[in-house]
């Protein structure tokens, strides 16, 4: 950890038995930070852990990744004791996740607000004793057709939108992160 850096903490939520669904998009991103920063992600009882100093854009930020082995509708747990080892305010947390209402390959950030019927994000909220002060980001994965959303958001994810948020994906993602970097104390 390095001094005068911002704290941040970025969790991706999904289902690790499960790495190439739509559900995962959120953990898929984790890895790609991971490989960009190059962080090892590390095995521990909660999920996969790593941190490091990075520059984000141009801004130097102490960086904590997380990926949950919960699945992700009982994940908030982990997640929050994760984070709570990891920073020290909720707006310095990003909970990475799949967003039914928002078109495939789109990004969407938002300081708080609601769930929006996202279990994994209700989760996490309940963990946090009912505060949504963390900002979430969404990341479209659409919805085709009027079927059941479980089927859909458990069904393997294209793998165009694999390659998009691995690279131009990424790119709006780190954007955002350095957004949200610049409002932190150091």
């Amino acid at each position: 950890m390095s001094y005068g850096a911002p704290r941040l903490f970025i969790a991706g939520l999904g289902n690790l038995p499960f790495p190439s669904t739509r559900h995962s998009v959120g953990q898929l991103i984790v890895d790609a930070l991971a490989a960009r920063f190059g962080i090892q992600l590390s095995r521990d009882r909660r999920g996969f852990t790593g941190s490091g100093y990075v520059i984000v854009g141009k801004t130097p930020v102490s960086l904590t990744l997380f990926k949950s082995r919960d699945l992700m509708n009982i994940s908030g747990r982990s997640v929050v004791t994760a984070y709570r080892q990891a920073a020290s305010s909720p707006d310095a947390m990003i909970v990475l996740y799949d967003s039914l209402g928002h078109k495939p390959m789109k990004l969407s950030a938002r300081l708080g607000g609601s769930a929006a019927g996202h279990n994994g994000v209700k989760s996490v909220v309940a963990a946090l004793g009912g505060e949504a002060n963390f900002w979430q980001f969404r990341a479209g994965i659409g919805r085709e057709g009027q079927g059941d959303p479980s089927s859909y958001v458990l069904s393997p994810l294209p793998s165009e939108e694999i390659a998009f948020w691995k690279q131009q994906g990424l790119e709006l993602v780190i954007r955002e992160i350095e957004k949200v970097a610049k409002q932190l104390p150091e």
